[in-house]
């Protein structure tokens, strides 16, 4: 075996190792454990966080929870990004998704939203969606215009930026400049080949999670629902589209087939597969996860020219 290629098993055997510590069967326990881990990860003296607590405006509705993340210093204010964090749904919150949150922050000099959307079981499909659409409305109240947003995401995070825009398409509104989807989770039919080709080497997912985590969100529900698994979706006239993939996960396929369906519709987009990283591996705190967030950058920055 290769030098690099040791050292890469023996990383990957290193981030197998880190997630055990965070999985845990009860969901309560393992949405504690995401939480202390952004906290760790996630925090530094040189990014910001403001809470931001979305009213409700219905009975039928509760506050939602989001905080801004930006830079301590002077810096861009006419674009924004808007999170939607990962964790298959039933997991994740917006100090979990600091860890990318506050990268982002750094890289591009903008402000970031993340936001506390309900999770499954206990609120499946459409919840996220309808608090996704929530948040967008209420920007729209603080006098954010849709060209002023860049929406993205990580994993179900990814899924949503896209059902999010989807639904925006359907209802004929305005579109966000742009997306960045990292690890997007957009078929949870789990049609791509990766699933079996890289089920031996991805030390992150695993087809029994994605099965826990389908099942909590969208049980009963038909998976080609394209807001459900977006790679069903329609694209014409969607807007720039940057796609992060590891080229050892068991999701490889999902960007790679949405990456084709955009280039069909004529979606001027972008996929970055990067060897040998995994699932979502801009968390991490090295090297290559802040190379891929300078990449994620330079992409905001050609859009918003």
């Amino acid at each position: 075996m290769a030098i690099t290629d040791r050292r890469n098993a023996n990383l990957m055997n290193l981030i197998k190792r880190m997630h055990g510590v965070v999985e845990n069967t009860d969901i309560e326990k393992h949405r504690q454990s995401q939480d202390h881990f952004g906290a760790l990860l996630g925090a530094s003296k040189d990014v910001l966080t403001q809470v931001l607590d979305i009213p409700a405006k219905s009975a039928d509705e509760s506050v939602l929870h989001a905080e801004w993340n930006y830079v301590n210093r002077a810096h861009m204010k006419k674009y924004i990004i808007l999170y939607c964090h990962g964790g298959g749904y039933s997991t994740g919150s917006s100090l979990y998704a600091r860890t990318l949150t506050s990268k982002l922050a750094m890289s591009t000099s903008m402000d970031v939203l993340s936001f506390d959307y309900r999770l499954a079981p206990e609120n499946p499909y459409p919840a996220a969606t309808q608090d996704a659409m929530r948040v967008w409305n209420y920007l729209m109240l603080l006098g954010y215009g849709a060209r002023d947003i860049i929406v993205a995401g990580d994993s179900a995070g990814g899924n949503l930026a896209l059902s999010l825009t989807l639904k925006l398409k359907e209802e004929g509104r305005l579109l966000p400049r742009g997306l960045v989807l990292m690890s997007p989770w957009t078929d949870l039919t789990s049609s791509g080949k990766s699933h079996q080709t890289k089920a031996d080497i991805d030390p992150v997912l695993n087809a029994g999670y994605l099965e826990d985590m389908i099942q909590n969100y969208a049980a009963g529900q038909n998976l080609e629902d394209p807001y459900i698994s977006p790679l069903f979706g329609e694209y014409e006239g969607f807007p720039p589209t940057y796609i992060q993939v590891g080229g050892n996960e068991i999701l490889l396929d999902d960007s790679a087939m949405l990456y084709r369906k955009l280039l069909k519709a004529n979606v001027s987009v972008k996929l970055d597969t990067f060897e040998g990283m995994w699932h979502v591996f801009q968390m991490s705190p090295f090297k290559t996860a802040y190379e891929a967030m300078d990449r994620n950058a330079e992409f905001i920055y050609d859009i918003c020219r």
